[in-house]
């Protein structure tokens, strides 16, 4: 089972005013315990996230943070909800149900991933990832 992606991401968030964040990512782990690294366009490191039971941490430059939880992290780090536990499913090629997000995964064989969160009680959300081959 594959525990190791790397690639690209991009995340919008289409709400009042909308938001958008891309960047390069290395994705290690799984649903409980895993790392995830983004880097800018020249390959520094923006932001680092590790995360196991009990320990949500992020470190961006010289400042580490701790969040209670796995979600909390993720909604500091990228500026939304992200369904992490099942994205790890996604990019195995596993369609794992998400509250509020639809995932396609009819690319993920050309290594294109995209998920969408509906507009119900948060703003709709547009993820999509490219993998390196």
């Amino acid at each position: 089972m594959q525990n190791h992606w790397q690639g690209r991401i991009a995340i919008k968030v289409l709400g009042t005013p909308p938001q958008a964040f891309s960047a390069d990512f290395e994705l290690d782990g799984h649903g409980e315990a895993g790392t995830l690294a983004l880097f800018s366009p020249l390959g520094t490191t923006v932001a680092h996230m590790q995360w196991a039971p009990g320990m949500a941490q992020l470190r961006n430059g010289g400042d580490l943070r701790n969040f209670e939880s796995l979600s909390a992290l993720a909604q500091q780090a990228t500026g939304t909800e992200l369904p992490v536990t099942a994205l790890f499913d996604w990019l195995r090629g596993t369609a794992t149900p998400a509250p509020g997000w639809e995932a396609d995964l009819s690319q993920l064989s050309e290594g294109r991933l995209q998920a969408r969160r509906q507009a119900d009680a948060a703003p709709a959300v547009e993820l999509r990832i490219i993998l390196e081959r």
